[in-house]
């Protein structure tokens, strides 16, 4: 299944608390709930003033679908097409 990098623009998100980190969390955890298993949450980063999310889904408009139940803003939505590492050098 295809994985995507969400860009989600979020003035002073570094700044966010370890608790309302939580509660953004519970929330899309429960709509992911609700959307079954075809739509998976692997991981977020958070910067300044972005937080940026990796999932696994069928398709962009799931992703969209999950950003749109949560109110979560969805700015970029990118399909990965390749994974490298320091290992891809040897």
């Amino acid at each position: 299944m295809p994985k995507y990098i969400i860009e989600r623009e979020i003035p002073k998100a570094g700044s966010l608390t370890q608790q309302e980190l939580k509660a953004i969390s519970q929330k899309s955890c429960n709509i992911l709930n609700t959307m079954g298993p075809r739509i998976q949450w692997l991981e977020s980063y958070v910067t300044d003033d972005k937080i940026y999310c990796v999932y696994i889904a069928p398709d962009e408009a799931t992703v969209r679908a999950h950003a749109e139940q949560g109110e979560f803003p969805a700015n970029r939505i990118s399909q990965v097409k390749s994974v490298i590492d320091p290992t891809t050098a040897e």
